[in-house]
C-alpha cells in the first residue's frame, strides 16, 4: 500500500441526517456512472447505527437504481445465530434492503467454518475494484473490524480475526448485546488494502463517541497504530461528521 498522504477533509454537518444526506450526495454520482458505464455498480457497505443516515439517504435517491448495484458487507461476527438481529449482514437486510432491492447481495457466510466463510468471501470480492466503499471508524478508529494494530499490506482481502475488547465494548456500549461475554470474540473481516480498493471511499462517522477517532484519522501519523489513518492512503476519501464527532 502506497504511504502518500493525501489531505483528508472534515465535512462537518449540524445533524447527523444532513451528515447522512451528504455522504450519500457523494456516493450517488460515483454509482450512477459505473452504472451508465457498465451497467453495473459495485458498493461495499459498513453496518453500524452509524450509517443509518446515510444508507437511508441512498435508499431515497430516486435515480440510483440498486437493481444494478451488486453490494457487499465488510464484516461479521462469528459465532452468533444465523437470524440474530447483531448479524451484521441480517442488520443491512433491516435497515437497506428493506428499502430497496440490489442486483445482489453478497452475504458472509456466517454458518460456515471460519477459515472457509473467509475464502469464499475472498473469491465472492473477486478482485475487480469497488465503485464505492461506504465506512465508519470504531471508537478505538478501526475500519472494519480491522483493530489497531492494522495491516496496511494485508495480503488477504477477508481474514478471520479476533476482536479487542475495546470493539467489543462499543458493541456493548450501543446497546446490541446484553452484556459483554455475549459479544462475540471473532469476526471475519474484510481487510484494509480490499476495503481502500475502491474509486471513492465514504465515511460517515456522527456523534460524541467517535470525536476522538475522528481527531486521528486526520491528525495521526499514518499507521496501523490508527486504522483511520489508512484512509488519507486514498486520493478520493470524504470523511463526514456531526457537530458531535467535529473535532476542531
Amino acid at each position: 500500500m502506497t504511504t502518500t498522504d493525501f489531505p483528508l477533509a472534515i465535512h462537518a454537518l449540524p445533524t447527523t441526517q444532513e451528515m447522512g444526506a451528504a455522504a450519500a450526495a457523494a456516493a450517488a454520482p460515483i454509482l450512477r456512472e459505473a452504472i451508465g458505464e457498465r451497467g453495473r455498480a459495485r458498493l461495499m457497505l459498513a453496518a453500524a447505527p452509524s450509517q443509518s443516515a446515510t444508507l437511508r439517504a441512498l435508499a431515497a435517491d430516486e435515480g440510483l437504481d440498486f437493481s444494478a448495484i451488486d453490494c457487499f458487507h465488510m464484516d461479521d461476527y462469528i459465532g452468533l445465530s444465523p437470524d440474530a438481529p447483531q448479524g451484521f449482514g441480517n442488520w443491512l437486510e433491516h435497515e437497506l434492503f428493506r428499502l430497496v432491492t440490489p442486483h445482489a447481495f453478497h452475504r458472509i457466510d456466517v454458518t460456515a467454518d471460519p477459515e472457509v466463510a473467509a475464502a469464499a468471501y475472498r473469491d465472492a470480492m473477486g478482485e475487480e475494484p469497488f465503485d464505492v466503499t461506504l465506512c465508519g471508524l470504531g471508537v478505538n478508529g478501526h475500519l472494519a473490524f480491522n483493530d489497531p494494530p492494522a495491516d496496511f499490506a494485508d495480503p488477504l482481502s477477508a481474514r478471520v480475526v479476533e476482536l479487542d475488547h475495546i470493539s467489543r465494548q462499543q458493541q456493548l456500549d450501543e446497546g446490541h448485546f446484553p452484556s459483554l461475554d455475549a459479544v462475540p470474540v471473532h469476526a471475519i473481516t474484510v481487510t484494509i488494502p480490499r476495503l481502500l480498493s475502491a474509486r471513492r471511499i465514504v465515511a460517515s462517522v456522527p456523534t460524541a463517541v467517535k470525536r476522538q477517532a475522528v481527531h486521528d484519522a486526520v491528525n495521526q501519523p499514518i499507521s496501523g497504530a490508527h486504522p483511520g489513518t489508512a484512509l488519507r492512503t486514498h486520493p478520493d476519501a470524504h470523511l463526514f461528521v456531526d457537530a458531535e464527532a467535529d473535532p476542531r
